[in-house]
């Protein structure tokens, strides 16, 4: 794909009739990092600046996958997911950067755009480390955040967007929906690595013995889906505020805290989290290994400017999932 990129002249008029005549763009800044939808600085003369969105498809390395209906973590992008999300996240009491403006009929651009409050370029990753003590403060707070969303229950688990739309009534339960994607990443990555195609059957039968000890359940958390320190901002007032909210879902809060426990390291007590249950943490933790390697191994193989660095994701999982063998 040849990929063109915002220049400053694409804006014009969003600037104009969005942020006031009397403002000037002074620069453009394509901010590194994102992977499914392309994230702009736009810096203006008042020495104000915002941050715009654009879910196109020059902005999106990942190739195409199935989509899956009652699995909520396929397809989660897009600016339909991006505004019920803010909605519900708001409702929640969790800081997020504000919305300023949502345009999905092309009127600007030949894509779905968001204007939304520009938070700051300093990430709790950063901050942690740098200073401990000063980070200490906000996980704390960013904890309160994960406990409002993780008690907040629905009934039915799946994409919000989905069960506001009345299609609340999933195929498979949370934990069967897990199990089926890890077997399916499983095969994918076992087709171009030898070590893995050798350990098929007994990965297989990993999974599903630890499927075997998770007990049924009825109720669901709201989970954002793959928060990391990076994916926390902090604002001017010290407060922890979350980006890349497309893959907010009603789930298992298990699979959140698998994802917490591993990107947050040795501060993830510091989180506070709410109660778990071991066995269906434990089959979570395992299947999201097995997608820490299909899923860079497919980006790797686009035009992703970090290619190495998901190649060498993928081998320390690689690692990580033959172990317990």
């Amino acid at each position: 794909m040849t990929r063109a990129f915002l220049r400053p002249g694409d804006v014009r008029d969003l600037v104009t009739e969005q942020l006031g005549s009397a403002r000037r763009l002074t620069a453009l800044d394509r901010l590194t990092g994102g992977s499914k939808k392309g994230v702009y600085r736009l810096r203006l003369d008042d020495q104000t600046s915002v941050i715009l969105y654009v879910w196109a498809a020059g902005e999106n390395y990942w190739p195409p996958s199935p989509t899956v209906p009652d699995d909520p973590f396929t397809d989660a992008s897009g600016a339909e997911l991006f505004a019920i999300n803010h909605e519900a996240l708001t409702a929640a009491g969790v800081r997020i950067p504000r919305l300023l403006m949502l345009d999905r009929d092309g009127r600007y651009l030949h894509s779905d755009i968001a204007l939304v409050e520009d938070v700051g370029d300093l990430t709790l990753e950063t901050l942690m480390d740098r200073d401990s003590n000063a980070a200490a403060t906000v996980l704390s707070a960013l904890g309160d955040a994960l406990r409002s969303m993780h008690t907040t229950l629905g009934p039915h688990h799946g994409k919000l967007a989905t069960i506001a739309g009345g299609d609340a009534s999933p195929r498979r339960c949370a934990e069967d929906i897990i199990v089926d994607r890890a077997l399916g990443h499983l095969d994918t990555v076992a087709t171009g690595n030898a070590r893995l195609a050798d350990a098929h059957d007994r990965i297989a039968a990993h999974v599903r013995q630890l499927r075997s000890a998770v007990t049924a359940r009825q109720t669901y958390g709201l989970i954002h889906g793959e928060l990391g320190p990076d994916h926390v901002f902090i604002t001017r007032t010290n407060e922890p505020a979350m980006i890349d909210i497309e893959g907010l879902t009603y789930f298992d809060v298990e699979w959140e805290h698998a994802w917490l426990q591993m990107r947050f390291g040795d501060a993830y007590p510091a989180l506070r989290p709410v109660d778990l249950d071991p066995h269906r943490l434990g089959l979570y933790r395992y299947a999201q290994v097995l997608s820490l390697i299909e899923g860079p191994l497919r980006i790797a193989a686009t035009d992703f400017p970090n290619r190495q660095w998901m190649l060498d994701l993928a081998e320390r999982n690689i690692a990580k999932a033959l172990a317990p063998l």
